[in-house]
């Protein structure tokens, strides 16, 4: 009986070394996954820069705003 379960076992463990793999393994979505989260990163700091550089080139085209109104809402 114990020879059966051994020889068993060893038929096993053959199946499971030759099994074709299907798909990625844990470790690699991992690194993909830290790849995408870095390049998304690096745009959105991009981004941000950019519409912060815009905001503050209106911002000076306009002289910072108006003073505009005294908030009564009608105008004078």
């Amino acid at each position: 009986m114990i020879e059966y379960l051994v020889v068993l076992l060893n038929v096993r463990i053959q199946q499971a070394r030759n099994a074709p793999t299907k798909g990625a393994s844990a470790v690699e979505w991992v690194i993909i996954t830290a790849i995408i989260a870095g390049v998304a990163l690096g745009l959105a700091t991009l981004i941000k820069g950019l519409v912060e550089g815009k905001s503050a080139e209106i911002s000076s085209n306009f002289g910072g705003g108006g003073g505009g109104g005294d908030g009564s809402g009608v105008g004078q």
